[in-house]
């Protein structure tokens, strides 16, 4: 599932093949990543700019992800979070929660999705400040709004600007 070049294991499978001097060509199928799925199913969050940070600490050191949720939430853009927690790793949600909470206005739409795109799909529509009231786990994309995203009909909207009473 997903886009092998978004989190997936595209760059492995270039770098293996060329390491190994593999003459078999190697095609990358784009697929639809989490973050997109997640949008159209909460509506239409992700209109401009956003951020997508993976909250695994496995490969990435904690201080790296911190620094670029700093700079993703004072940068006033929706910001998608992928691995945003399992049994034995919580500490990256909360300190997101946490840095988010210092930038972002509280009452931002946040939609939080579980199994995007596949059987057993749900989401949730709620704000920053109550976040982590939802179940979150290895499967959950969560999309924090920007200052410019409201809930319309039940579904996320980042207003894109244009002047909409004419």
């Amino acid at each position: 599932s997903g886009d092998p070049g978004v989190y997936g294991m595209a760059g492995v499978v270039l770098e293996v093949a060329a390491q190994e001097k593999n003459t078999i060509p190697v095609e990358i199928v784009p697929g639809v990543t989490a973050a997109t799925a997640a949008s159209a199913i909460l509506g239409a969050p992700l209109i401009s700019d956003f951020a997508v940070i993976s909250l695994s600490d496995l490969l990435t050191p904690l201080e790296k992800i911190e620094r670029r949720l700093e700079a993703a939430s004072q940068a006033d853009m929706s910001i998608v979070l992928y691995n945003p927690q399992s049994q034995g790793r919580i500490e990256p949600l909360m300190k997101a929660y946490e840095i988010m909470m210092r930038h972002i206005d509280p009452k931002t739409p946040v939609g939080i999705v579980r199994n995007a795109g596949r059987e057993g799909q749900t989401y949730t529509l709620t704000t920053l400040k109550d976040m982590l009231n939802c179940e979150i786990d290895m499967v959950t994309t969560i999309v924090v709004g920007n200052s410019a995203t409201k809930v319309v009909n039940g579904k996320m909207v980042t207003a894109r600007g244009y002047d909409l009473t004419q």
